[in-house]
Formats: C-alpha cells, structure tokens, sequence
C-alpha cells in the first residue's frame, strides 16, 4: 500500500528530513509547501508584481501558496501538521482544518507544551505524535502493519 503524504507546518527544523529518511524503502510520495520563507513570503510580488502595500504584498503570496496547498492536501492520504515552539504556526492549524474538513488522516506533531492551546486540533487527528521518528514509525505500520 502506498501513501501520499503531505508534510505540513513550521520550517524552521529539519522534521521533514527526518521523516523522509526514517521512512526510506516504504511506498510513500511526500510533498510540502515551499521551504524557503523568502520565496514563500515574495512569490507573489515576484511573479505578479511589485506591491507598496505589505498587505497586498502578503496576499499576493498567500493567494499563490494556498494553490499549492490545496491542490497537496486535497492528493494526500495522509497529512502530517508539525506546530514548532518558536513561532505560532497560524498557517498550519489553517491547514489541519483545511485537511480534517475534507476528511484527510492527519497527523499532528508538537510538544507537550502545546498540548493545551492546539487540543481542539489534536481531537480532529487520528494520532498526535511528538517525534519524527514516531510520525515515521506510524507510517511504516500503515503501510506495513509492522510495528518498530
């Protein structure tokens, strides 16, 4: 059995890296939303044109990034949202929500220092993790009903 999963959230750690090398050898296709906070924040203006206005600057982008996303989300089967500790990550309960609406299997992955700000969240997901490596042990048994 193969898997789509779409690695959602903070981008200021390597989980991503992590993940994907823990689940080298399993059938699974990860996708995730760009990476590079510069390019991220300016692709709309650099494509579509200069804005004075930070906030037309921002929507720009954000209109961009959500095309995306969405299109990520709607072809997971599996979406894995990770809250980090040093930034409120707004875009990535966005996208939980996006994802638990259309009934995608989501993941979530934060410490237990969030516990209480994200429970809403963490109730619309089938499994809450801490660790890459227990993200990546729950794909592996997914897919391999193997357990580590």
């Amino acid at each position: 059995m193969g898997l789509k999963v779409y690695l959602s959230g903070e981008i200021h750690t390597d989980w991503r890296d992590q993940i994907i090398a823990a689940c080298n050898g399993l059938d699974v296709q990860f996708s995730s939303p760009v990476t590079d906070h510069a390019a991220s924040d300016d692709c709309g203006v650099a494509i579509l044109g200069v804005e004075p206005n930070k906030f037309w600057h921002d929507h720009k982008g954000a209109k961009l990034n959500a095309i995306r996303t969405r299109h990520a989300i709607e072809n997971a089967d599996v979406v894995v949202v990770r809250f980090g500790d040093k930034y409120k990550q707004w875009n990535a309960a966005f996208d939980a929500g996006y994802a638990s609406a259309l009934g995608k299997s989501l993941i979530i992955m934060h410490g237990a220092d969030h516990q209480h700000a994200l429970k809403e969240v963490d109730a619309a997901a089938l499994a809450v993790a801490e660790t890459a490596e227990q993200v990546s042990q729950i794909l592996r048994y997914v897919i391999t009903s193997e357990l580590p």
